[in-house]
């Protein structure tokens, strides 16, 4: 098996996280990275150990793809520099993998999917909840059609604020391209997955209750929603919504998810046991389905060992030029 020469753009806590991934992946290792700060590149230097003394660092992304010490890229920077570093990244013909969301407006997305169109090497918008074991045995039960017709999905994240990020810059909608787009893109990727029509109608009321509220930077205030309510109409007559809340860190799960269908339901929760519970209308029997974490997974990171699987189908799709 060749081995990938991976390259990371943006060193902070999910660069950082793909660095280990790809330190416990067979067959790939870091050879190159790059962050303007010094910090995010002594956090860099930090989880590559020993490795780091033959990895390029880079203070900028450019000289990093022009080093030639790379056969794939992974961005992982805050999501305001996506647009320009992408651009970059997509006038050559280096695979990459770019964290959610893949740019902060509709205009620079449709200008990097034409990019991306208009060369051979892989373009891979980084939606790892899709791999968390319990979400894809959830969205496997949906598709075996034990459900019958699948009518309504609900998600409900009620977590923590938003952690700090370097030079706070996660604090702003502009750099973030608002909390339903830096947090939630992950849940309206599963709605699209589960429910397999488009999207169309969307109803959202939201607001900035609690978090931050007296935050202030360089005479800015903080200005990123905090909490949410989404009703999603889909072409095929499901219905989706998510309930979001970031100051209820004080509660028994993270995440839940319930699909319901004509003929049962099924749900599931993070943390959580580990479990979908499938019920049928039937005869009212829920039965627990335990979702194991798939055994390749080498690193657990910070998202249930759902980032090391994508980095890992990423390098196999680069390996297969696909």
């Amino acid at each position: 098996m060749r081995e990938l020469r991976i390259g990371v753009i943006g060193t902070g806590l999910m660069g950082c996280e793909h660095i280990r991934n790809v330190l416990a992946l067979d067959g790939a290792r870091i050879t190159a990275v790059s962050d303007p700060h010094e910090t995010s590149l002594v956090w860099a230097q930090t989880n590559l150990g020993e490795s780091a003394r033959d990895v390029g660092m880079f203070g900028d992304h450019r000289d990093l793809l022009a080093s030639g010490l790379i056969d794939a890229v992974i961005v992982a920077s805050p999501n305001f520099t996506h647009v320009d570093v992408l651009r970059d990244v997509l006038a050559t013909e280096i695979p990459v993998l770019v964290e959610k969301p893949m740019c902060t407006s509709i205009r620079d997305c449709q200008d990097i999917v034409v990019a991306a169109e208009n060369r051979s090497a892989i373009t891979w918008v980084g939606l790892e909840y899709r791999y968390m074991a319990p979400i894809a045995k959830l969205l496997e039960v949906i598709r075996s059609g034990e459900l019958g017709e699948l009518k309504m999905l609900a998600i409900r994240e009620h977590r923590f604020p938003f952690l700090v990020k370097v030079d706070n810059w996660n604090r702003f909608s502009r750099n973030t391209g608002g909390t339903l787009v830096e947090k939630c893109c992950h849940f309206f990727d599963l709605m699209n997955l589960a429910i397999g029509a488009r999207p169309l109608r969307v109803y959202a009321s939201g607001g900035q209750d609690v978090n931050h509220l007296e935050e202030i930077y360089e005479n800015e205030c903080a200005d990123i929603l905090d909490n949410a309510f989404v009703i999603v109409d889909y072409a095929n007559g499901v219905r989706a919504s998510l309930d979001l809340c970031m100051f209820a860190e004080a509660g028994r799960n993270e995440q839940e998810i319930v699909a319901v269908g004509s003929l049962g339901k099924a749900e599931t929760s993070l943390p959580g046991d580990g479990q979908i519970y499938v019920g049928h209308r039937s005869d009212r029997v829920v039965t627990p389905h335990l979702a194991t974490m798939d055994a390749s997974v080498a690193h657990a990171g910070f998202h249930f060992g759902a980032s090391f699987i994508e980095v890992a189908k990423f390098c196999e799709a680069v390996r297969d030029g696909r």
